[in-house]
């Protein structure tokens, strides 16, 4: 009720028709700030009919609010349709900021890498969940989902499987409600922790799985890895490490990692045709 924005208020007193996610929820939500609104359903079953009821509506003069249940409409919630449909007609679609729980997990995080992945849902069928995290197991990204309570379970066990219990998950669950929680934990503890409350189970979650382990050559600046490759060329492996260490000031250690793989690189022949 309060995460609201004064923005949003105001769109919502002033448009004359409300397209809502559920128009039971978001009365509720007009009804404690005092907006008495005509609204119409707009929903995952029903999209495209409703997105012609808006159509007829702009096309005879009048404003539309798009509004979805505790989300940001088109994000993993109903609205992508109609807002392609909408705006390919000509009318101007105007996005106002809300809450969204992705953004908002990510914020309370304390993951420091910058660049993320938001998925959103994963899919429902367990064999083809684990094919997409095949997929997306190696990308060098924090990776965020969504998870409804009745699949948490199996979808952090297969997360544990396929990606291995060595990365930190971020579980965090029912985001600005009353019984938010944001659990910190390696993956591999992460179902034990599930399991230790029914409670932690109940409803919806966000999920950051924290990036793979850099390598040697991930860690190492661009200019300590051209040193070090041209070194190896003219030089024994070690000495060549020692003087790029010296003159770059790198890791020895991370250095020397990173040249094992640039040596054999430079060991592969050359393909003829």
């Amino acid at each position: 009720m309060r995460d609201i924005s004064l923005r949003s208020l105001d769109v919502l007193a002033a448009v004359d028709l409300i397209a809502a996610e559920d128009t039971r929820v978001t009365a509720r939500l007009l009804g404690h700030h005092s907006i008495k609104k005509k609204m119409i359903s707009i929903h995952a079953h029903n999209e495209a009919a409703a997105v012609m009821r808006i159509e007829r509506a702009l096309m005879e003069g009048y404003s539309v609010a798009l509004v979805t249940d505790a989300g940001t409409p088109a994000i993993s919630d109903p609205g992508a349709l109609m807002v392609k449909h909408i705006r390919n007609l000509g009318y101007e679609v105007i996005p106002i900021p809300g809450p969204n729980a992705a953004v908002c997990a990510l914020s309370a995080a304390g993951i420091t890498e910058p660049h993320f992945l938001f998925y959103g849902f994963l899919p429902a069928s367990p064999p083809a969940r684990r094919r997409e995290l095949q997929q997306l197991k190696s990308l060098p990204y924090t990776l965020i989902f969504y998870e409804a309570p009745h699949r948490i379970l199996e979808c952090v066990t297969d997360l544990a499987e396929v990606v291995g219990g060595h990365r930190e998950l971020i579980i965090a669950r029912e985001l600005t409600k009353l019984f938010e929680t944001i659990r910190v934990c390696q993956l591999a503890d992460a179902v034990q922790w599930l399991q230790a409350d029914s409670n932690r189970q109940r409803g919806e979650f966000v999920l950051l799985l924290t990036r793979p382990p850099k390598s040697a050559e991930d860690e190492l600046s661009d200019r300590a890895q051209h040193t070090l490759k041209l070194l190896l060329e003219a030089l024994p492996l070690k000495q060549a490490v020692k003087l790029a260490s010296d003159i770059t000031g790198e890791s020895k250690n991370m250095l020397y990692a990173s040249a094992l793989s640039l040596r054999d690189d430079l060991a592969e022949p050359e393909n003829k045709d």
